[in-house]
């Protein structure tokens, strides 16, 4: 039994990027899809498919290589099953002074830090990436 399926995602990319994958596959949720779509839009990852596999829906993420260094140098889950962690607009985390971008879940939806700070909305802090 998955007791975190977000983290679960981020660590399935991390390790295809260590081993130079060119994609991933990964049991489909809506949350995972906003988040993976939110990566296609910043360029971290290439093309976001939903794939129906039998009875089940899968999720096809294609990875972006600069050469051969992979586009996402670091991913990390900030708000975890037993630790959640929230930030006011105010205090939402500055990845790298902004070259990176934190994934904030908003009343409005899944939104990077910067695009939340701009509409005034705090929220949950998923994640961490540069």
């Amino acid at each position: 039994m998955m007791t975190d399926p977000i983290s679960d995602m981020l660590t399935r990319i991390r390790n295809a990027q260590m081993v130079h994958k060119s994609d991933v596959s990964l049991p489909y949720s809506k949350m995972k899809f906003a988040i993976a779509k939110l990566l296609q839009k910043e360029g971290y990852v290439g093309k976001v498919d939903r794939i129906e596999v039998a009875k089940f829906s899968e999720l096809h993420i294609q990875l972006n290589y600069n050469d051969r260094a992979p586009k996402i140098q670091s991913i990390r889950r900030v708000s975890k099953p037993g630790r959640r962690v929230y930030a006011k607009f105010s205090e939402l985390p500055r990845v790298l002074s902004d070259y990176g971008i934190a994934i904030i879940s908003t009343p409005n939806g899944i939104m990077t830090n910067k695009e939340a700070r701009a509409r005034h909305l705090g929220g949950e802090v998923i994640c961490e990436i540069s």
